[in-house]
């Protein structure tokens, strides 16, 4: 966390990261095990943990979007002291962008996620279970609330699932579940021969899911804490890898446009066109070499040189009208004696600050790619950086800039 070689507000943002991997390592090291429900709003996934646990331990309530963030409780049975429940938001929630991100990095980092359905599975639902299982994690699907179907309702919604998961989810892994089942009414005729209704609590039906919970566990439990152990240290390495190389990028380009004027206000100043060149050159060299302390792939001079060799003979074939008009201003400066540079020193310096543009952009892509071209080679990359800028544009505002900067109108 106090790795000086990383940008400062990239070791901040790494802080949640870093309490992340701590409590991985915690959880290796006690032989933890974490089991997430998944789904959508309303589906009992709440009420489908309590069941399992055997105590209120998550908040259940008829309010839409009751569960707001993820929750973990122990699981109390005897041979379950290292399994943890883990209660999340649902997928649906009315502006819950933050809750469904949360609701998938905790699922990230659990070893067997229990998703939770109450009807048959939607393409919703379908598109989340498979970005879970991209995840590698091994996924049971839990069709609660079997007690609003009869059995033939039952056994038509779990065949239907089971169709449309074809290839997805084992079939044995489609579980049938009441978590909290409806009260069950009782007419009884009393000694008048009257009617008596009441209500008979039932008890919640997760026997199945239970068993094949512990059958799972019991089998793979420690695969999986060691198979989730490494996803989660890969796909954080990524995250970080990307969070830091965006803000190498960020600085990266912070730099390049340092350059592009600089090295603009050289060009447009000097009226000599072989020193233009030399100094052009030489800016441009220097400028990558800085970059690539950037990107901590130091380069020498020389490596350097080589690069923005390559990217000027791949930029000359791909835009030689830029360079011609390069070089006839440069001639038009010889051609007056030098008396020509107030009117000339905006278009030069202009096509300076691009063509040191393009190259800073270039060799960006190049240490980006840790010191590579990639597939299509450096032509390809100029290219593309070509397609992309409105070369029109960068050419007038960079003329714009240099002439504010050396006084002129």
């Amino acid at each position: 966390m106090h790795d000086s070689r990383l940008p400062e507000g990239v070791r901040e943002s790494l802080v949640h990261d870093y309490n992340a991997v701590q409590a991985m390592l915690d959880k290796i090291e006690h032989g933890h095990l974490h089991l997430s429900v998944f789904g959508r709003v309303s589906t009992g996934k709440s009420s489908l943990l309590n069941a399992l646990i055997g105590e209120e331990r998550f908040s259940v309530s008829p309010i839409h979007g009751e569960t707001r963030f993820s929750s973990m409780q122990a699981w109390n049975e005897v041979e379950a002291g290292g399994v943890f429940l883990i209660d999340t938001p649902g997928l649906d929630e009315a502006g819950g962008e933050d809750r469904e991100a949360l609701a998938k990095e905790v699922a990230g980092r659990s070893d067997l996620v229990i998703f939770v359905i109450d009807s048959d599975v939607t393409e919703t639902e379908l598109t989340a279970l498979k970005a879970l299982l991209a995840q590698g994690r091994p996924v049971l699907i839990a069709l609660n609330k079997s007690d609003l179907y009869t059995e033939q309702e039952c056994e038509s919604l779990v065949a239907s699932v089971r169709s449309k998961t074809t290839g997805l989810i084992n079939p044995n892994h489609v579980i049938v579940a009441a978590a909290q089942p409806r009260p069950q009414t009782l007419i009884e005729v009393d000694a008048a021969g009257n009617e008596v209704v009441s209500a008979r609590a039932r008890v919640p039906d997760v026997a199945a899911l239970r068993l094949k919970l512990w059958e799972v566990l019991d089998a793979e439990g420690k695969t999986l804490a060691a198979l989730n152990a490494s996803l989660f240290a890969a796909d954080l390495s990524d995250q970080v890898g990307q969070r830091i190389l965006a803000a190498r990028q960020e600085l990266g380009d912070k730099l390049v446009r340092t350059y592009c004027v600089g090295k603009g206000i050289a060009v447009a100043l000097n009226p000599v066109p072989v020193a233009d060149l030399f100094a052009a050159a030489f800016i441009d060299v220097g400028m990558v070499v800085h970059l690539s302390r950037v990107y901590d792939l130091p380069l020498s001079r020389k490596e350097a040189g080589s690069i923005v060799r390559v990217i000027v003979a791949e930029s000359a074939a791909l835009m030689t009208t830029v360079w011609a008009l390069h070089l006839v201003s440069s001639a038009l400066k010889v051609g007056t004696l030098g008396l020509s540079t107030i009117l000339t020193a905006g278009a030069q310096g202009a096509i300076a600050y691009y063509s040191t543009y393009l190259v800073g952009q270039a060799a960006g892509k190049y240490l980006a790619k840790g010191k590579s071209w990639g597939d299509g080679g450096p032509k390809k990359v100029v290219k593309e950086i070509l397609d992309s800028l409105d070369r029109d544009t960068v050419l007038s505002d960079a003329r714009r800039e240099i002439q504010a900067r050396l006084g002129l109108r």
